[in-house]
């Protein structure tokens, strides 16, 4: 019965460096935000992932989703680039771009047909704003159903380079 306190926090840091997140990835604490004035951010897609023995395809579709969290500055949303697993640009989903409203938000879908991007697809979104404001949360959520059968999860953005102007 001696050895419980120590099982005890033997295996809540074996939980926390399983689990724990870095600080170079890590998202600010409650009642810390992060400023910025424009940023590069890396967002995992995930067209379909493997279940079953067999390791068979399992379709999902996809929403990239960029919220401007600012509650007073709009953000320019510059440009939102599409690659495949090796890396390579498919396509570019903004034309010209485009300025998000305090607390506005815009979206870019990709139907479970579209297996173009591969398992390792990616999207890689660019923004700045005028004055530092509140990053953005910019994420992908994956959702598919299948015989009665759904699976759903979010995949969070990474800032890959600050200030890209």
């Amino acid at each position: 019965m001696k050895h419980h306190p120590r099982i005890a926090l033997a295996g809540l840091a074996l939980l926390l460096a399983i689990f724990g997140h870095s600080p170079a990835s890590a998202a600010p604490s409650a009642g810390e935000y992060r400023l910025s004035k424009g940023q590069a951010v890396y967002v995992p897609v995930y067209s379909n992932v493997f279940s079953g023995p067999k390791a068979l395809p399992f379709s999902l579709a996809t929403m990239l989703s960029i919220r401007n969290v600012d509650l007073h500055h709009p953000m320019r949303v510059t440009a939102i680039d599409y690659y495949d697993t090796g890396g390579k640009l498919l396509r570019s989903h903004l034309a010209k771009p485009l300025t998000l409203p305090p607390l506005g938000s815009t979206y870019v879908y990709l139907g479970e047909q579209d297996t173009a991007g591969g398992f390792g697809a990616s999207f890689v979104v660019r923004w700045d704003a005028r004055t530092a404001i509140n990053a953005p949360i910019v994420e992908c959520v994956m959702i598919g159903a299948k015989s009665g059968q759904g699976i759903s999860f979010v995949s969070p953005g990474q800032v890959i380079k600050e200030n890209t102007r």
